[in-house]
């Protein structure tokens, strides 16, 4: 009786080993078919947004409920087995048709997010620069509204006038990336080419300091959009500081008119005293009139030799320049005035 019942007992055993190892077979292959089949995702595609913190449970779950993964659980089984379940990486993703569970991990796992992009350009004052950022839909918005001393502030400069402190450039970020966060990037890149600049600025320039060079930076960028004429009208108010003479330059007088610029400046204009009235004070403007690009702090830090003291617009965006001022008034006659 013993016996028999050892062999039935045997025979169970052996029953129940066997069943579990189908069970195991059948469990592994549909894993491994689970792999290598394609997420559920629409013809054009999906974007997928992982928060900052979301797990691998949760994210996989959330994919479930969306009918976009089968299985969550054979989802983080694959990423304990392969270490990845705390190495994915928050942002946003597109999602192609055709992705398996294997690529969605790789993906996210190698942080390579959508990138967005912005273009802040150059000869943009602050002002119209928050503009352009203030409406863009794909920043977060955390200094909507705040006023330029308090943006100075949360980048760590408090009490320094913003306008010209950010690079202009094109800046591609990921999502749920902040207007603060953005703003810290360009104006460590202006910090960088700024020193990078004066650290390599000839010897003799009439400039005292890094940030008057980005004020002459500032009118040399507002002066002229053609890159083969900066070093020349950089060369005109180098040698026009040098010798004690204003620099009256326009740009300046527009910017300090502020809003009450309708598009002309009037002879009245140019006899009222402002700080940035180059035509009445002598030397630099307080600070900066807009953000100047590399190519106009490079022309001032190595400014062409001549002579000239003058230039004006000829009308084709280009500039006749002159040495002296008897010079310079026929220029005016013939390209301003057409006489």
């Amino acid at each position: 009786m013993l016996k028999l019942t050892f062999k039935l007992f045997l025979k169970s055993t052996l029953l129940v080993l066997l069943l579990a190892a189908l069970a195991g077979v059948v469990v592994w292959n549909t894993y491994r078919e689970f792999l290598v089949t394609p997420l559920t995702i629409p013809d054009h595609g999906m974007v997928l947004n992982v928060p900052q913190g979301m797990s691998l449970r949760g994210l996989a779950s959330h994919l479930e409920s969306r009918h976009v993964l089968e299985d969550a659980r054979l989802l983080r089984l694959y990423g304990r087995l392969h270490h990845e379940a705390t190495q994915i990486k928050a942002g946003e993703y597109q999602l192609s048709r055709g992705i398996t569970p294997v690529a969605l991990l790789d993906l996210l796992v190698a942080g390579k997010t959508i990138s967005h992009s912005i273009t802040l350009v150059e000869g943009w004052t602050f002002d119209q620069m928050m503009q352009a950022i203030d409406t863009h839909p794909e920043l977060r918005h955390d200094l909507k509204g705040v006023s330029s001393g308090k943006i100075m502030e949360s980048l760590g400069h408090a009490g320094e006038n913003p306008e010209g402190r950010f690079f202009p450039d094109t800046y591609l970020f990921p999502w749920d990336f902040s207007d603060l966060q953005l703003l810290k990037r360009a104006y460590g890149r202006m910090e960088d080419t700024l020193k990078q600049a004066w650290a390599e600025r000839e010897k003799d320039l009439p400039l005292k300091n890094p940030y008057e060079m980005l004020i002459l930076a500032s009118i040399v960028e507002k002066e002229t959009g053609r890159a083969g004429e900066r070093d020349r009208i950089a060369g005109v108010f180098v040698r026009r500081l040098k010798k004690g003479m204003k620099l009256q330059t326009d740009p300046t007088v527009i910017y300090g008119m502020g809003a009450s610029y309708k598009g002309n400046i009037r002879r009245k204009d140019l006899r009222k005293p402002t700080p940035y009235n180059t035509y009445v004070i002598a030397g630099l403007p307080p600070t900066p009139i807009c953000m100047p690009g590399s190519g106009s702090l490079f022309a001032v830090a190595h400014p062409a030799d001549g002579k000239a003291l003058y230039f004006v617009a000829k009308g084709d965006g280009s500039h006749q320049f002159s040495a002296t001022l008897r010079q310079h008034n026929a220029a005016v006659r013939k390209y301003q005035l057409k006489k």
